[in-house]
């Protein structure tokens, strides 16, 4: 028997998963929305729905037409736009609103990791005969036209056939989960001297830094986007499920 709010679940993180399946484990009534296609084979015990709107206004009015009573936002650290979305929206039905996010890779400690605010400042970093392995995503390769590195090696998980649009760009396909061993034997095999990826934070992304660190080898983390003012922000998912049961 459900006993709590219905839910609305803003998915797209690895936190996201494992929320869907405590509420799933402790019959807590949710659905979950996607802003884009999950990628690789980790499912949810629900099927999430896509769902991405042009405005806030527009995803208040889904909101309000799925009976939702609260609003568990565990979106991806880098899609601002949904939290913005989502934040705005719940404020507007006045609903509450809570955003899970994992702590961002602190550099303090790694001499050879340097934070950024955007991926147009890793460029300009970017010294003549680098060679760069990138974990920034597709959608990412027009904030590196004037690359003055030898190779901007951009790691892709999901195959596909289209041509890298600048002649210094080489695809790099592969399947996560990868370890640290692994991630090693690849940099060293590639001769890469500089990772650029974006400051995740947790576990799952963490092996390439960890063979990074172990091979000395340059790291430019781009720190994500800025939260919007006013968002009440956890770490973790048991006091996600505590607040859950104070709705």
């Amino acid at each position: 028997m459900v006993t709590v709010p219905h839910i609305l679940l803003l998915a797209g993180s690895f936190e996201a998963r494992r929320m869907a399946e405590a509420l799933s484990d402790q019959d807590v009534s949710y659905d979950a929305w996607l802003s884009e296609a999950p990628r690789g084979d980790a499912r949810m015990p629900q099927t999430p729905l896509l769902r991405r709107f042009d405005a806030p206004e527009e995803m208040r009015d889904a909101i309000a037409q799925g009976g939702y009573r609260a609003v568990l936002d565990a979106s991806h650290g880098f899609d601002r736009h949904v939290t913005q979305q989502g934040f705005a929206a719940a404020k507007m039905l006045g609903l509450p609103y809570l955003r899970l996010e994992r702590p961002a890779w602190e550099t303090e400690g790694h001499p050879k990791w340097h934070s950024v605010s955007d991926i147009c400042t890793a460029n300009a970093m970017i010294g003549q005969g680098a060679r760069v392995f990138c974990a920034t995503g597709w959608d990412s390769l027009p904030d590196y036209v004037g690359f003055q590195g030898e190779v901007l090696m951009l790691r892709q998980t999901r195959r596909h056939t289209r041509p890298a649009p600048y002649p210094f760009v080489e695809l790099m396909f592969g399947d996560p989960p990868f370890t640290a061993a692994d991630e090693q034997a690849l940099f060293k095999d590639l001769k890469v001297d500089t990772l650029i990826c974006r400051n995740l934070g947790g576990r799952a992304s963490r092996p390439k830094l960890d063979a990074a660190e172990a091979l000395d080898i340059e790291v430019i983390l781009i720190e994500r986007p800025r939260a919007p003012n006013g968002i009440t922000t956890v770490a973790d998912i048991h006091t996600a499920l505590d607040w859950i049961k104070t709705l």
